[in-house]
């Protein structure tokens, strides 16, 4: 990247007034507290991007789905192709079959962002490998929107063989989740066709939680938490 093209990214992005005032109406973050995990909105997050460069590469495509007090209904989603003026086509765009008509086509960033946002409302976020989501989204408001992405994330690629350790050995990506609970295979590497997949995985997941006692955001971010620690100590050996 060269220093102009640095630069241009680093000046705040230029908002209308009607963004403005979107942006500041946005609803606060659900926080991770006590409540009930079938009273919470889940927003099953997925992004296609032009890349896996944190510093380089932009969001393309979003697709998210709402699991709304245990219910996950196909009206209740979101999806839209980003424009991005610089764009070329690349290995990664080739692989999410977005081709650079329909980013010249998209809808203007600060707009795809605040309709997102404003979908998603008072909720958790959950991705399959949510860092690499949660890193892109973050940059992505910040640059397109000036806005401090402040909702939590949770790691349905965590989940899984958190809840079905039986299973974690033979599963690692989404495809290997699906064909384990017998999920029909949706077209993938489509954002909203992933956040389909994950959210119907994170419905089995859930169900699971809630039958082992787990009933709360706050109880199952605390088990997923010592579960991590527990798996760092195994994998070091100790």
């Amino acid at each position: 990247m060269n220093l102009r093209s640095l630069f241009h990214r680093s000046r705040p992005a230029v908002l209308s007034q009607n963004s403005v005032e979107r942006r500041e109406a946005l609803s606060a973050p659900q926080p991770i507290d006590s409540t009930a995990l079938n009273r919470a909105r889940l927003v099953v997050l997925d992004l296609e991007t032009s890349g896996l460069d944190f510093q380089r590469d932009e969001i393309l495509s979003i697709g998210a789905v709402a699991i709304d007090a245990g219910i996950l209904s196909m009206a209740d989603q979101f999806e839209c192709t980003v424009f991005r003026p610089t764009h070329h086509a690349s290995q990664a765009t080739l692989l999410h079959e977005i081709t650079p008509g329909e980013v010249n086509a998209g809808v203007p960033a600060d707009e795809a962002f605040l309709g997102l946002l404003e979908f998603s409302g008072r909720c958790v976020f959950l991705a399959f490998h949510a860092g690499f989501d949660q890193r892109m989204l973050r940059r992505g408001l910040r640059q397109d929107l000036n806005y401090r992405l402040q909702h939590r994330f949770m790691d349905v690629a965590e989940l899984a063989p958190m809840l079905f350790p039986e299973a974690a050995k033979q599963c690692s990506t989404l495809d290997d989740w699906q064909n384990h609970f017998h999920l029909a295979n949706s077209e993938r590497h489509n954002a909203a066709a992933d956040a389909q997949a994950t959210a119907e995985i994170l419905l089995i997941l859930l169900n699971r939680a809630t039958k082992q006692g787990t009933t709360t955001l706050a109880e199952l971010n605390n088990r997923l938490a010592l579960w991590r620690r527990l798996s760092h100590v195994r994998s070091s050996g100790f």
